[in-house]
């Protein structure tokens, strides 16, 4: 398996952002809160100054997956050459005729309202590949998932 995490550009630069928010005035902020706390006497008992050195700990493990993240990026957006890949937004029916859409991308590119189908998972395993009226399936804890694809579409962040 590939340590490469697929992000459309706007992944990308939301994930710089975060990082250059985390690395500057993130930073900045908890150094006060932790000298503010310290201020307040004994550090042994000073429930300010664990829960700002807890937080500054959880920032920096977030700044290390951020930049992991980004150093193994290959980003790039979704072609239409109307196959389901990485970066598409698919349109599915169940048997019923209920249609439900998903995002097929990996988890670092969740986008709010849509529902992400990574490609690790077996629905997004299943989609990978598929055309417009291809049915697909897979296989869940809660049974066999049988799907017809109706349309598929380069997500346009």
């Amino acid at each position: 398996m590939s340590d490469t995490t697929w992000l459309t550009p706007e992944a990308f630069k939301k994930l710089e952002e975060e990082l250059a928010e985390l690395e500057g005035p993130g930073r900045i902020e908890l150094s006060e809160r932790i000298a503010e706390a310290r201020s307040h006497g004994d550090i042994k008992e000073n429930a300010d100054y664990d829960a700002a050195k807890n937080e500054q700990g959880l920032a920096e493990a977030r700044i290390r997956k951020l930049r992991q993240t980004i150093e193994r990026a290959e980003v790039r957006a979704a072609s239409s050459d109307g196959t389901v890949e990485v970066g598409c937004v698919v349109e599915v029916k169940d048997s019923d005729g209920d249609k439900t859409e998903f995002f097929v991308a990996p988890a670092e590119n969740r986008v709010a309202g849509m529902v992400l189908a990574s490609p690790d998972s077996p629905l997004g395993a299943a989609l990978l590949g598929a055309k417009r009226g291809d049915e697909v399936s897979y296989q869940a804890p809660g049974g066999t998932f049988t799907y017809t694809v109706v349309t598929i579409a380069p997500y346009k962040g």
